[in-house]
C-alpha cells in the first residue's frame, strides 16, 4: 500500500545491531543509543599509503586530516547513513572503545563531513548538513 501524499513510509532500522565481534564481557549484543556511529578504521592508526604505494608513518602526521572509516553501527536517530558505509569524520573529535580486543571509535552524526556509498543516487553529495 502506497504512503498518503505528504508522508514519508517508515523504514524499519534494527534497534540492536548485529556488531560482528562487538559485545560487553558478558557477550550481550550493543545498541547505539541517539545519533551515535560506531566506527571501526582499518590499519594503523595514523598511517597512510600514498598513490604511489609508499607507506607513511603516523610521525609525518599532517595537521588537521580527517579520516575514512566504516560504520559498524548505527543509533536509531541516525539518518543519513548505513552500516557498510564509509564516513569522513576529524579524528580529534571521537571516543575510542575497546571490545574483545578490538578497537572502535563513537562519533556523533554531526561530526561526519562526508558519506561514501554504492546505494548513494547520482548526483547526491552524501553530505549531511
Amino acid at each position: 500500500m502506497a504512503a498518503p501524499l505528504g508522508t514519508v513510509p517508515a523504514v524499519d532500522k534494527p534497534a540492536i545491531a548485529a556488531v560482528p565481534g562487538p559485545s560487553d564481557a558478558e557477550g550481550l549484543p550493543i545498541k547505539m543509543l541517539n545519533d551515535r556511529i560506531l566506527v571501526g578504521i582499518d590499519g594503523a592508526e595514523g598511517e597512510r599509503r600514498s598513490t604511489g604505494g609508499i607507506l607513511i608513518p603516523a610521525t609525518a602526521q599532517m595537521g588537521k586530516r580527517l579520516a575514512w572509516a566504516e560504520v559498524i553501527a548505527t543509533g536509531p536517530n541516525v539518518r543519513a547513513m548505513e552500516v557498510g558505509d564509509q564516513v569522513l569524520f576529524n579524528p580529534e573529535d571521537r571516543y575510542e572503545v575497546e571490545v574483545r580486543g578490538m578497537d572502535y571509535i563513537i562519533v556523533r552524526e554531526r561530526d561526519i563531513h562526508a558519506v561514501a556509498a554504492q546505494r548513494l543516487e547520482e548526483g547526491s553529495t552524501g553530505l549531511y548538513l
